[in-house]
């Protein structure tokens, strides 16, 4: 995967201020993205853990800002064995585990279930039922990797 695979993914963005960011000067634009890079890196491990931060879109970012200031750090990222996965089930389409989609699930429920301990205020409670199913239905909605059969 290299700077044009990435840019592809993030097609949505607009051209003009990738043209722009991409003529400044070379040394301020590597500090930025490098910058940017770790981060989305940081981000991106935070949202292993946190059920309601995305993790992929972080760490494309983060590869996309490494491509773009270090080929080391680049390499590295996408070597990590815990992004690699992200990166590959990402790039390939193959989905998203069930395990991972079951855990994903049961700690966003744990999370809002004890977030909804702490206020008596009912419009809080509703904001976080609101949150849990429009996340739990991300989710679910998510293509389901099937596990490789053996012939």
């Amino acid at each position: 995967m290299d700077l044009m695979d990435v840019m592809d993914i993030m097609d949505n963005w607009d051209s003009g201020v990738i043209l722009s960011f991409m003529k400044m000067k070379s040394k301020i634009r590597r500090l930025l993205l490098l910058a940017a890079g770790w981060t989305c890196v940081g981000l991106g491990a935070v949202g292993v853990a946190t059920p309601l931060l995305p993790t992929t879109p972080f760490l494309l970012l983060a590869a996309f800002c490494f491509a773009g200031s270090s080929p080391r750090l680049y390499k590295w990222l996408v070597r990590l064995p815990w992004v690699k996965t992200y990166l590959d089930n990402y790039r390939s389409g193959c989905g998203v585990p069930v395990r991972t989609k079951a855990l994903s699930l049961l700690a966003l429920w744990l999370t809002l279930g004890i977030s909804s301990l702490f206020k008596e205020n009912i419009y809080y409670k509703l904001i976080l039922l609101a949150v849990g199913l429009g996340v739990s239905t991300h989710i679910l909605l998510l293509k389901t990797a099937r596990p490789a059969r053996e012939k």
